[in-house]
């Protein structure tokens, strides 16, 4: 058997590569600098995997921004609002896809399957795809060159990239396979030219639900790839989950099936079983959890390789993660400041490598002559499995008695809604924001000087009450009608609960890519999750005090929790979420008993953990429903629920975003270019909405015309009794002078619109 890796976080051990980017966009990093950092990091990621022992390494999985973006332009698919450029586009093309510009609005993104990474979606409409460049040959070169490694160049297949795309109809699907056809090609045959043995080619989508009609696509894709180049050998890799049509994908004209025996639910080892291997395929077991953070129960691994054996001799098995390693922290090594019970039962990517080696040695040689290492990680498990933190009394009680616990608002939402109505008496398309403001470097220095102690915490909460009033005065200088508190004492949304609540650790460095230079720092579910006192009371009470105006209490949902942290795996993913809502129950009902009646419980995240079989996905939304009306049920009949999604394809959960029974919900609309609007003529919601007016990921201000063109689509099929207006997100990563700007004429554009607006609400109620 050999070793090999799928992808490695291309962040830096430090956030090298985030640094980076942020000093080259904001000037203070010259071009070729800025190249020559990136390639230090690449060379240095390439360095880890050979280091510890890995044999096939990828190369082309890192990237500048986004590895779906990186396809894109090496296509020459740029939407005609960046311009055309002659050769190979520049930086300032590339950026302004992913972020926009001063004049052209950024691609849209949206989530990568069923992951907390973010990818930039391709717009095919009015494209001529052209290859502008191979850059997979550029750095197969420059791994060889450079440190003597033989990589095998990865690349999205066309399948999962035309799926991924917008700007074409199903009708059209076939059209663009022949039109980027030639260009994968051109690709594989320059490769071919310099000498690459196999091509790693990524086609995720074989793990969704598909059809004999999709797979037929398939089939001739790979078909006239293999004719085309025949010196190039194609591994064709799958990951997040198991295939559904075993047989048909295991028999593509390719000359290796990568499969994911970690999220499987055993189905893959099922049908290897079952239906044996192709004897003329090599596997990709992906047998180490690229996703999770916990050591691998190495005994079971081995024992699976056994079994893979029985139809696949063991010179065709290549020992691998179940997915790239882009989706976990670097390494633990930094990670001294954890229980040792904990810390010990943790691997990042660079231990995930070692467990691949050690399993690959262990699998080659004999288990016998590996036992200490084996018996040592099987140790640490084990010593987290019994845990005091895992055997919390009164949450096993809580959750043993769920069906006593009520999940629904006692009142129907008319009957709610004339509450609200009287207690808020809020005007025409009433203006709010998501949550945050925007963290400056002044309060991020003031965080980390509390954190070190160089600030005691009476400073400290003197700092953030001086922020909270300023931002309370600024949203009554714009004229907002709900006001927030502004989020300035939350380093991120999860991991400000996390570290309130009983059950969760917290890494010094382990960090992930969320989206672009975004990189968040999940919290460690590793025990039992509790409530263990107020959370966001004091802060949203003093904001309270300050005005007349609504201040939102701001709470995230226990999904987004769930779906944003790394979650001990002894237990389902679904009894976690009813522990999480349960501890945020606690903290919804301290809000409205401090007087705090207008409260948000954010799930951005609840689409990301959805199935990506269609057999799957009902059940996932029933139990996720269920936990959010577990947090926010047992409220006063006139306090008001609002919640707020990120990259929501609405049309698809239009019954479950209804049934989480939320007064009022907030939709990122504005990226999308209001497609989301359509989704209205077609399904009925009856409850309030805002759909994101403005995107807040990219730096340019939204002119009052583009606000009110968004508010004018959206009232089309939306009533405007019902409508709010918005920011599409929260504004922390934002600056704020552009913030103030962008809110001024979000302001300016609903007030024309309550004047456009009004006569007609005025004759339908």
């Amino acid at each position: 058997m050999k070793s090999g890796n799928l992808g490695y976080p291309r962040i830096g051990r430090n956030r090298e590569w985030k640094k980076a980017l942020e000093a080259y966009w904001a000037g203070k990093l010259e071009e070729e600098a800025f190249h020559a950092e990136l390639k230090a990091i690449r060379l240095g990621n390439l360095k880890a995997q050979q280091e510890r022992g890995i044999e096939i390494i990828p190369v082309g999985d890192f990237t500048y921004y986004d590895h779906i973006l990186d396809t894109a332009v090496m296509f020459g698919l740029i939407p005609a609002r960046f311009g055309r450029l002659e050769g190979k586009p520049d930086l300032s093309v590339y950026y302004a896809m992913a972020r926009g510009s001063r004049d052209a609005t950024a691609c849209e993104m949206t989530k990568w399957f069923n992951t907390n990474y973010h990818y930039i979606v391709p717009e095919l409409d009015q494209a001529n795809p052209v290859l502008t460049g191979n850059r997979l040959l550029d750095t197969y070169r420059e791994a060889k060159t450079e440190l003597g490694i033989e990589g095998r160049p990865v690349l999205v297949g066309l399948y999962t990239f035309l799926k991924l795309s917008k700007g074409y109809g199903r009708e059209g699907l076939a059209g663009w396979i022949d039109c980027l056809l030639p260009l994968y090609v051109q690709v594989l045959r320059e490769l071919e030219a310099e000498g690459v043995a196999w091509v790693q080619i990524d086609e995720p989508i074989l793990s969704s639900s598909l059809s004999g009609d999709e797979l037929a696509h398939v089939a001739r894709i790979y078909e006239t790839l293999t004719k085309e180049v025949p010196g190039i050998k194609l591994l064709l890799q799958t990951y997040f989950e198991s295939v559904d049509r075993y047989q048909d994908v295991v028999s593509l004209p390719v000359h290796g099936i990568g499969l994911d025996f970690v999220h499987d639910e055993g189905r893959n080892l099922q049908a290897v079983r079952e239906h044996g291997f192709p004897a003329d395929k090599v596997l990709g077991a992906g047998l180490i959890d690229g996703r999770g953070i916990w050591k691998a129960d190495l005994q079971g691994k081995l024992e699976t390789l056994n079994a893979l054996t029985q139809a696949v001799s063991a010179d065709r098995i290549i020992v691998q993660p179940s997915c790239s390693l882009l989706h976990v922290p670097v390494s633990a090594a930094q990670e001294n400041l954890l229980h040792t019970t904990l810390r010990e039962a943790l691997a990042f990517a660079d231990e995930k490598l070692d467990e691949i080696a050690l399993l690959t040695k262990a699998a080659n040689v004999g288990a016998q002559a590996f036992a200490a290492e084996l018996a040592e990680s099987d140790r640490s498990r084990k010593a987290l499995e019994q845990s005091p933190s895992r055997a919390r009394k009164q949450v096993h009680a809580r959750i043993a008695g769920l069906t006593q616990q009520p999940s629904s608002r006692t009142e129907s939402f008319d009957v709610r809604r004339k509450a609200q109505q009287e207690r808020w008496k809020l005007p025409l398309l009433p203006t709010t924001t998501i949550g945050s403001f925007p963290q400056t470097p002044e309060v991020r220095s003031a965080r980390q000087k509390w954190r070190k102690g160089e600030w005691g915490a009476e400073k400290y909460d003197a700092f953030i009450k001086e922020q909270i009033k300023t931002w309370i005065d600024l949203q009554a200088e714009l004229g907002l009608d709900v006001f927030v508190h502004g989020e300035f004492e939350r380093t991120d949304m999860v991991e400000f609960f996390g570290e309130k609540l009983a059950g969760f650790a917290f890494t010094a460095n382990g960090w992930v890519q969320s989206y672009g230079s975004r990189c968040v720092k999940p919290p460690v579910i590793y025990g039992d999750v509790e409530f263990v006192a107020p959370m966001t009371v004091a802060e949203t009470v003093y904001a309270q005090s300050l005005t007349t105006k609504p201040v939102k209490g701001m709470l995230t949902g226990p999904i987004t929790i769930l779906n944003w942290s790394f979650v001990r795996d002894d237990k389902s993913r679904e009894e976690v979420a009813y522990q999480i809502a349960l501890a945020l129950r606690d903290e919804v009902e301290a809000l409205e008993k401090a007087g705090i009646c207008m409260i948000q419980v954010d799930e951005p995240a609840l689409r990301e953990g959805l199935p990506l079989k269609e057999e799957k996905k009902d059940g996932y939304l029933d139990w996720a429903v269920r936990a959010f009306r577990l947090s926010t049920s047992t409220v006063q009949t006139e306090t008001q629920i609002h919640t707020h999604m990120c990259y929501c394809e609405f049309h698809d959960m239009i019954d479950s975003i209804r049934a989480l029974d939320a007064d009022v919900i907030s939709i990122e609309t504005s990226r999308s270019h209001g497609e989301l609007i359509g989704s209205f003529e077609e399904h009925i919601y009856d409850k309030g909405i805002g759909l994101g007016v403005y995107d807040i990921h990219s730096p340019r201000v939204p002119t009052v015309e583009e606000i009110g063109t968004m508010i004018d689509r959206a009232l089309k099929v939306l009533d405007s009794a019902q409508f709010w207006i918005n920011p599409d997100c929260g504004l922390k990563t934002r600056k704020l002078e552009e913030t103030v700007a962008s809110l001024r004429n979000m302001v300016a554009a609903t007030l024309l619109a309550r004047d456009k607006y009004a006569l007609s609400h005025q004759d339908a109620h």
